[in-house]
């Protein structure tokens, strides 16, 4: 399997710190210094479906296929506006394709996820053209006057296009059973015949916990694969780590004793957008020509769950 084309798409709107401390007791240095983000995007006047079908459509241009052309579409979601259809099914009527649709929620893994299930349908034949699209708006899952969540977040939208070919090499996802540490719970309509009404809960993080539990799942994903592919850590050319907080980031890179290069962040200008971070940062890569044909990329992801998955590819765009 490998990538063919990738494509993103964000909210016009670009919350700065400095806007947040207007209503929220933090500031500009508190928020930064904790998480490396200066500026988030978030969603105003746009909605989700559009902005997924906008990455979507660029993902199949760069491509050179239309929608038609898809044999299945897999879409990384965590909440929308719509439980059901499935935001891949609208996202289908946007694009025009006629073909197998579906959601999974893996929180933020959900991109690696998503490859490491569409090389699955690939492998057995079952398909030729996936796309794989993460479209994520998790500011609407947050108190607004929770400081430690709240400012964590933006919204956005990424995908990617693979086919038949060489480039994936090694994937590797997992869960463990620790949903105390990250939740969120979405309220749900009333029912005569229930003992309780379930309101809702707002986003929950336990910061230390998820801190300890992301960098062990981040170490423990890259070792597996650098044993599988047989390389060294410092043979792959980039690691495109979920963009959660810069700490993680630059904690994982110390413990692999590696240079800052190797680790591309949009982390200060984007903020967490869920799934999306990672599509999003390889589209802004691709784009930019930064990735070079033949680099080895290693993405890797953790999310609530708690899950975390990795993979390992070689970029074979851009010859």
């Amino acid at each position: 399997m490998k990538i063919i084309g990738t494509g993103s798409a964000l909210p016009s709107l670009s919350v700065t710190n400095e806007m947040l401390s207007v209503f929220l007791d933090t500031s500009d240095e508190w928020i930064h210094t904790r998480t490396g983000i200066l500026e988030r995007r978030i969603i105003s006047d746009e909605n989700l479906k559009d902005l997924a079908v906008e990455a979507a459509q660029k993902a199949l241009d760069e491509a050179g296929i239309s929608g038609s052309e898809l044999d299945y579409i897999i879409c990384s979601n965590v909440v929308n506006y719509y439980v059901t259809p499935s935001l891949s099914c609208l996202i289908a009527g946007g694009i025009q394709a006629v073909c197998p649709c579906v959601d999974l929620n893996a929180a933020c893994s959900g991109f690696v996820y998503g490859l490491d299930m569409a090389q699955a349908y690939i492998m057995t034949g079952k398909a030729k053209n996936i796309l794989v699209i993460c479209a994520e708006e998790p500011t609407r899952m947050c108190s607004w006057k929770d400081r430690n969540t709240c400012v964590l977040f933006g919204d956005g939208a990424a995908a990617v296009v693979v086919t038949q070919g060489e480039g994936f090499r090694a994937s590797w996802i997992t869960a463990a059973h620790r949903p105390e540490i990250l939740y969120y719970q979405r309220p749900l309509e009333d029912c005569p015949f229930v003992k309780y009404q379930q309101r809702g809960v707002p986003m929950y993080m336990n910061g230390k916990e998820v801190f300890k539990v992301a960098v062990t799942a981040s170490i423990q994903g890259i070792e597996y694969i650098l044993g599988q592919t047989g390389l060294t850590a410092d043979q792959v050319d980039y690691y495109i780590l979920h963009q959660a907080n810069m700490r993680i980031i630059d904690t994982v890179r110390n413990q692999l004793h590696l240079p800052a290069d190797k680790f591309p962040h949009n982390i200060e200008r984007l903020g967490n957008t869920s799934s999306a971070t990672i599509p999003i940062l390889l589209d802004e890569l691709n784009k930019s020509g930064k990735l070079k044909y033949g680099n080895t990329v290693v993405l890797s992801a953790f999310g609530a769950g708690f899950t975390a998955g990795t993979c390992l590819f070689t970029w074979t765009m851009n010859e």
